[in-house]
């Protein structure tokens, strides 16, 4: 008796279930024993099933056709946090994964990979913004970031053949109001400064944040080595992040854009500087024994230059409630420590600084970006313009 033939790689039949769905089934290779591994596909009508296996049959043919995964969105995802991004930053990373655990894992993770298609993702999308149920839905911004992550990930499920193409391309994301910044003004900066005088702790830091634009945690990073007094410079090259401790607890950490930048600060500033240096030395001297930071001069050379009374690294939040006490007693009880970084752009734009030079001192990656942030102009540089051009009109003869 002769023996059945084996139909081709890729060949396809269709019938119909008697639930009333369509099936395809196609060939794609042979098993270690050498039977052909049987495939299939549905479909509500024989039409959509045909083209299906007809786009199946195809990709075989062609050696493109990747087999969809049966590997649950929220395995990948875990898979890709633990082996696909160590070349993101700590923060970074951590942001990542409470996208995943937050909004990605509970909505769409018991999805197989290979069958995520478009229309689950932007319904999930949908669905963060006006939840069902009625309640408060996610910001636009959230969204944006959320969308940023799920499609990153499926990227590189697309570069390791698990999919063939990223279903997240194409899909549409609510609008992203952009708020304009709201910097603290002439009065709040004086009552600022004023205040700062009395607090021997974290005035001079803050004074250093409002006058130079730093960051807080690249501010709370300084370490004297990156003080030169002679050239009047402060060289910004890390900040100071808290992590939980099984992640190493307060550590040093690259500046956000992973470059570093040399400040010329205002003469004023630096004087600062010196007068924290002595200012330490006299805390150590208070605290004697219980004094925790630098022991010898070698050592406070490289030391934090902002610590606490005990020679400790300061902590974010307690910097951070610190000033929104200051923030209600200057009229702006909605401040943050970060509004300090705006007033500094700000007050630099105004007084004459060109957009190139602000960049570089607040460390944005382009000067595109900070043209973005602060192209807004507030109305004294409007008014200032309009009396420059006035100014030059009148000059004109016969005007």
């Amino acid at each position: 008796m002769s023996r059945a033939k084996k139909n081709p790689n890729g060949a396809g039949t269709i019938r119909r279930r008697p639930g009333g769905r369509w099936e395809g089934r196609y060939s794609n290779g042979f098993d270690k024993d050498g039977k052909q591994i049987q495939k299939s596909i549905y479909g509500a009508t024989q039409q959509e099933v045909r083209q299906k296996l007809a786009k199946v049959v195809t990709e075989i043919d062609d050696g493109t056709y990747i087999e969809p995964s049966k590997m649950k969105l929220s395995e990948w995802l875990d898979l890709w946090l633990k082996e696909y991004c160590g070349d993101k930053k700590y923060s970074t990373v951590k942001n990542y994964r409470a996208s995943v655990k937050t909004h990605i894992k509970p909505q769409l993770g018991s999805i197989p990979l290979g069958k995520l298609t478009k229309t689950d993702i932007q319904q999930f999308y949908n669905r963060l913004l006006k939840p069902p149920d009625g309640s408060q839905g996610i910001s636009p911004k959230t969204i944006k970031n959320t969308h940023g992550v799920l499609s990153k990930a499926m990227s590189v499920a697309v570069v390791n053949g698990f999919i063939r193409s990223n279903p997240c391309v194409g899909t549409i994301l609510p609008r992203v109001e952009k708020h304009e910044v709201e910097p603290l003004t002439d009065d709040q900066v004086a009552l600022l400064l004023q205040m700062a005088e009395e607090d021997e702790e974290y005035g001079i830091l803050l004074k250093v944040i409002l006058l130079t634009g730093v960051r807080k945690a690249e501010a709370m990073g300084i370490t004297w080595d990156c003080v030169d007094f002679r050239r009047g410079v402060i060289r910004i090259n890390k900040q100071l992040q808290k992590r939980p401790k099984r992640d190493g607890g307060v550590v040093f950490a690259s500046s956000k854009n992973g470059k570093g930048r040399v400040l010329k600060p205002a003469p004023y500033v630096m004087e600062l500087m010196k007068k924290r240096y002595e200012q330490q030395i006299r805390q150590k001297e208070d605290a004697s024994v219980a004094w925790q930071g630098w022991q010898t001069e070698a050592e406070h050379r490289t030391a934090l230059a902002f610590t606490t009374l005990f020679g400790t690294p300061l902590q974010p939040q307690t910097v951070y409630n610190h000033f929104k006490k200051i923030a209600v007693e200057i009229g702006a009880p909605n401040a943050k420590v970060h509004d300090l970084r705006h007033t500094y752009a700000v007050l630099s734009l105004q007084n004459g600084d060109d957009v190139k030079t602000v960049q570089g001192n607040l460390g944005h990656a382009t000067a595109a970006f900070t043209l973005d942030v602060y192209g807004h102009v507030s109305d004294a540089m409007k008014a200032a313009s309009a009396n420059r051009m006035e100014e030059y009109v009148r000059q004109i003869p016969g005007i």
